[in-house]
């Protein structure tokens, strides 16, 4: 690490780093939720009822693993998921 100029906190300096590492894995999580809710809404306008149901249910766990993490809150998580569920049917 390069020499620190006046004023700038190591304290600060390392939860900028962490926040940013934070930050990441957030916008990672809740691209996948974005993305697996994408495809049930493909397969179901594809007409495949099996496929819906498998990919239904690989979107509603990647909800709830964002949730876990903190990147979304869990009545969030809740309320996509339920309107997923609708939208499959």
């Amino acid at each position: 690490m390069a020499k620190l100029k006046t004023g700038r906190h190591t304290s600060a300096l390392k939860a900028q780093r962490q926040s940013e590492r934070r930050a990441q894995r957030s916008r990672s999580l809740k691209r996948k939720g974005r993305d697996a809710s994408k495809a049930v809404v493909a397969a179901k306008s594809s007409g495949d009822k099996t496929q819906v149901q498998k990919l239904l249910s690989a979107a509603s766990s990647s909800w709830d693993k964002a949730a876990k993490k903190g990147a979304i809150h869990w009545k969030t998580a809740a309320r996509r998921k339920s309107r997923l569920a609708a939208a499959a049917k």
